[in-house]
């Protein structure tokens, strides 16, 4: 997959491990979060929506030379989701949507890293949202750029496979059931 990113977190998901076989070997451990990004696009009564989370902490073990032993963890503050639209914001906090009083974090933690050539790689692992964890997996894309990784991903991420959205939300015909999460991580290279 091109310059996108994580199934996150992303949720996250959400995470990022890449990097090029048969270059010199790379170490990335130390997220620059102020650098990095999560972002995602629903559907809602026709018209494309875009959202961000701001506030995020992700951890990254990545060594080139042993993709299949990275590791990575993202937590995402549901209360940062941002849509461009106060009132809007305020509703997906609310118990039908992310429940944050109840719920504050998403979780994503990887287990399996599958490289897939050309630095892309496949990243599965488990997400926990709204109180349910369900495995997800997104193919990540490594970009080396001058003593710098930068990670880039996407996922589907279905909401009603964590009952996000319930009640009058809960039609697919009023708000889309894929939300796409797509994420950015940079890390200097160690």
């Amino acid at each position: 997959m091109s310059d996108r990113v994580v199934r996150a977190s992303a949720w996250l998901v959400m995470l990022a491990f890449a990097v090029p076989i048969g270059a010199d070997a790379a170490r990335y451990q130390q997220v620059n979060a102020t650098a990095s990004q999560i972002t995602f696009t629903y559907h809602q009564m026709g018209s494309r929506v875009y959202g961000t989370f701001s506030r995020f902490e992700a951890t990254i073990d990545f060594d080139s030379a042993n993709p299949a032993a990275a590791r990575a963890a993202l937590t995402i503050d549901l209360d940062s989701i941002d849509v461009g639209n106060r009132d809007a914001n305020s509703e997906l906090k609310k118990p039908g949507w992310f429940n944050t009083a109840v719920y504050p974090q998403a979780r994503f933690v990887s287990n399996r890293v599958t490289a897939l050539g050309n630095n892309r790689y496949q990243v599965e692992g488990l997400l926990t949202l709204k109180g349910l964890t369900r495995e997800v997996g997104a193919q990540i894309t490594l970009k080396p750029d001058s003593a710098i990784g930068i990670f880039d991903g996407n996922f589907i991420l279905k909401r009603a496979d964590f009952d996000i959205g319930e009640g009058e939300w809960a039609d697919f015909g009023v708000v889309s059931n894929e939300i796409n999460i797509r994420f950015r991580v940079v890390v200097p290279e160690q």
